[in-house]
């Protein structure tokens, strides 16, 4: 849980929830590396050591899909009605 408090005001907020509320709608685009990619995608084949792809994930961070570029994986979720988001 996620404790805040604004102008004397305090919520908690689970981070479950938190992460469930742009789901179908938000995803996010992240470099991932060969192991990355075998641990959120099983089924992909083995893949070169120090190769960089990009995973879409979905707002809670399930796995969508992975691309060779950026650009494929955010045309993709534009395809499919996604908003992507930058994450800091």
């Amino acid at each position: 849980m996620t404790n805040q408090t604004t102008n004397d005001t305090h919520f908690e907020t689970d981070p479950r929830a938190l992460a469930l509320l742009g789901e179908g709608q938000i995803a996010y685009v992240r470099p991932v590396d060969a192991a990355q990619v075998r641990a959120l995608f099983p089924q992909a084949p083995a893949l070169q050591p120090g190769t960089t792809l990009f995973a879409l994930l979905s707002a809670s961070g399930t796995p969508i899909l992975v691309a060779g570029t950026r650009d494929a994986a955010e045309a993709t979720a534009w395809a499919n009605d996604l908003r992507t988001v930058s994450l800091h």
